[in-house]
């Protein structure tokens, strides 16, 4: 008995598209959650679906009816569960649609080099002041944001609007100045506001020795797309957080090459 007529199958052309689109989608989804807490609550609700269909098998009931009900508002429970995450999502969709990231990728082909200079002559300044704030054990957070989500800075933040230079930065984060307890954001190439108060992580997992400023820099790699650079007041360490993992005791090199990626 023939089972699968080949002569019947055609593999068209949008059948491989509609197979590398769910690909991509499928692999960003991984890297928005992966070394998250996100990811322990996706497999968790994977096991409970895992275990509605064993339970509806061996034809158990009252145990079927309450994972099914589970399973009804399903989408509604991942919209809830998963807010962050699919907010990073739509920012990263939104961003690489724009005509900024055209750019960009015209940029990558044609000028590389230039932007490779140009993008070491903005970082120079950002890498002098935090040599300067690791060796007198100033602590620091500094955010670079992809997007600058005004709402989500502004309301908790002093607007700046400056041009970045190693003196500023290490006049915001000097233990007299009023700007220093919170966080600075740098994007579109300027230091847009200080002294912002940003969400902490909820992940149980950090260690010990991390405290509110190593915490809320998870937090907001997290919640946006950006990344945060963190200096500890104790050791004059410095870690990198970035989609909620975070990079520690990382040498000056190291932060350039980061910086020259992400920023």
């Amino acid at each position: 008995m023939q089972l699968f007529d080949f002569h019947s199958f055609h593999f068209r052309f949008f059948d491989l598209l509609d197979i590398v689109i769910v690909a991509i989608i499928i692999y960003q989804l991984y890297n928005l959650i992966r070394g998250t807490i996100a990811a322990n609550i996706f497999i968790g609700l994977a096991l409970i679906c895992v275990l509605y269909f064993v339970v509806r098998a061996l034809e158990m009931p009252l145990l079927t009816k309450i994972l099914e009900n589970f399973m009804n508002v399903g989408i509604i429970a991942l919209i809830v569960v998963f807010q962050q995450e699919i907010r990073r999502f739509l920012l990263l969709v939104g961003k690489n649609a724009s005509l900024q990231r055209n750019k960009a990728w015209w940029r990558y082909f044609f000028g590389k080099k230039d932007d490779e200079r140009n993008n070491l002559a903005r970082i120079k300044p950002i890498i002098d002041a935090c040599k300067s704030m690791k060796q007198s054990r100033t602590g620091a957070l500094i955010v670079f944001a992809k997007y600058y989500d005004e709402q989500f800075y502004q309301n908790s933040c002093e607007l700046v609007d400056a041009k970045i230079s190693k003196r500023l930065l290490e006049a915001i984060f000097q233990k007299n100045s009023p700007l220093h307890d919170g966080a600075v954001v740098i994007a579109e190439n300027k230091i847009k506001s200080a002294s912002c108060i940003l969400p902490l992580t909820d992940n149980t997992d950090l260690p010990a020795q991390f405290g509110l400023r190593h915490r809320a820099g998870i937090g907001v790699s997290e919640a946006n797309d950006a990344t945060a650079l963190i200096i500890s007041e104790e050791t004059g360490e410095i870690s990198y957080a970035k989609h909620g993992r975070v990079k520690m005791n990382i040498s000056f090199a190291e932060l350039e090459k980061l910086l020259n990626k992400d920023f």
